[in-house]
């Protein structure tokens, strides 16, 4: 797998920064769901175990000083792509077999840069090629671990689902790949119905040859599907569907299907026609992860309006606000904030579009997103109140580990630029310092 100079050197955190006990003093605690409050935070373990109780402080335990900041829980990203080496298995209209856990890449430089932004939890979701695309990963941003170690214990399995443009792929297939079913919107419906008809009898498959082999009977097992397996799955309500979308009636017809088969949708991804059915989405159950004001950049997009977050959560959505994007992700505390303006969100409702409404979105909300007593202790502190567009993330703490710091950042490139000009001084001066040409120390065999 790939390293950058710059990656390598970061692994370095958790070492230099890192304990799970810790106190946070002082600031201004946004606790999302709990009002404003007043530091401490006691950190034991990985956890928070007071706040604001300058009595819980324990001796010997580093102390950070946040006197003047603002400190928020860590922001959930319910649509991300980072750290997957690859996102869409497009050859096929369903997926599920594949999953994006199976391409983590924790050496992906973007999860170091997002926790600069503050972001400390990632959905990982397969892409939209197909109408059932693969499974998704929830990480938590614990950079300098192993890709296993990324992995957000306890986080309910999901998989993506996609309508609209993408995977009826209409516009064309890419160079010397086979055209494939389906090419409009009413086939990438058929294809999700088919897929959960196969789905239920392969499901019954099952049942009839346990109920055969409970009676005593000589049965043989089904053959193995890990396609339907997974579909079975949803069937059955544990695992959880991410479902990318626009427009209007692609989201009613989604819903429908879903409900046919007893099932329900956990987020409609994008929805950015969501504000047009909201009532209807409200009803159904389902989430939506939103963005906060991209629109017109393709035909299904034109009716994407700013005030879609709010005007669904008004209707009784809980709305998150997501990225899709690496770069997005590092400052979603502002995407956040123009809910407030667009919306006439509170700030605190502003916060838990990016905390604790994505994070019951993955099915982690008795984790993270908040700062409440026993949550897991990931946590963001800027310089200024979060929704201020001169808002700077100058520490973020992953399980209680600080993983991002503005001034060992700094430590970090001044020792890293003192490094490349010595070793360019060496070079300069003819001292082998690259190696020899025969394979030894660097050298080119």
């Amino acid at each position: 797998m790939r390293r950058t100079t710059l990656a390598a050197a970061l692994l370095l955190i958790p070492a230099l920064l890192g304990a799970q006990d810790l106190v946070i003093r002082g600031g201004t605690v946004l606790t999302v769901t709990e009002g404003v409050r007043e530091g401490p935070i006691v950190i034991r373990d990985g956890k928070i175990v007071a706040i604001g109780d300058p009595a819980a402080v324990p001796d010997g335990v580093p102390v950070v000083d946040a006197e003047g900041r603002f400190i928020m829980p860590g922001i959930v990203d319910a649509h991300s792509h980072v750290a997957a080496e690859s996102i869409n298995e497009g050859s096929v209209a369903v997926s599920s077999m594949t999953g994006t856990h199976d391409v983590v890449d924790p050496y992906d430089i973007n999860i170091y840069r997002e926790l600069a932004g503050g972001v400390t939890t990632s959905n990982i979701l397969h892409g939209s090629a197909n109408p059932i695309g693969g499974l998704n990963v929830v990480i938590k941003h614990r950079w300098g671990a192993t890709a296993d170690e990324l992995v957000f214990e306890g986080a309910p399995p999901g998989i993506k689902f996609a309508l609209g443009e993408n995977p009826k792929r209409s516009r064309g297939m890419p160079a010397g790949v086979e055209p494939r079913y389906p090419a409009t919107r009413m086939g990438v419906v058929d294809v999700i119905r088919q897929a959960f008809l196969e789905a239920e009898a392969y499901r019954q498959a099952h049942a009839d040859h346990e109920a055969r082999v409970a009676r005593g009977e000589r049965s043989i097992p089904p053959r193995r599907d890990l396609k339907l397996e997974h579909l079975v799955e949803v069937l059955e309500g544990t695992r959880l569907v991410h479902a990318h979308c626009y427009r209007q009636d692609e989201i009613l017809q989604l819903l429908r299907v879903a409900e046919e088969f007893g099932v329900r949708i956990a987020t409609l991804q994008h929805v950015l026609e969501g504000y047009k059915v909201a009532d209807e989405i409200a009803a159904h159950g389902a989430g939506a992860s939103t963005f906060s004001d991209w629109w017109a950049y393709k035909v299904e997009a034109y009716d994407a309006i700013p005030y879609n977050a709010a005007l669904m959560a008004e209707r009784g959505v809980l709305v998150s606000i997501n990225s899709d994007s690496a770069e997005e992700a590092r400052h979603l505390n502002q995407e956040a904030a123009k809910a407030v303006k667009w919306g006439g969100m509170t700030e605190e409702q502003a916060l838990a579009t990016i905390t604790i409404n994505a994070a019951i979105h993955l099915g982690v909300g008795d984790r993270v997103g908040s700062i409440e007593v026993g949550k897991d202790a990931d946590l963001a502190i800027f310089d200024r109140h979060p929704l201020s567009t001169y808002a700077v993330n100058r520490m973020t703490v992953v399980d209680g580990r600080v993983l991002f710091s503005t001034e060992k950042d700094r430590e970090m490139r001044e020792a890293m630029a003192r490094e490349r000009a010595e070793l360019e001084e060496r070079l300069a001066a003819g001292d082998g310092a690259g190696g020899d040409r025969e394979g030894r120390a660097g050298g080119r065999r």
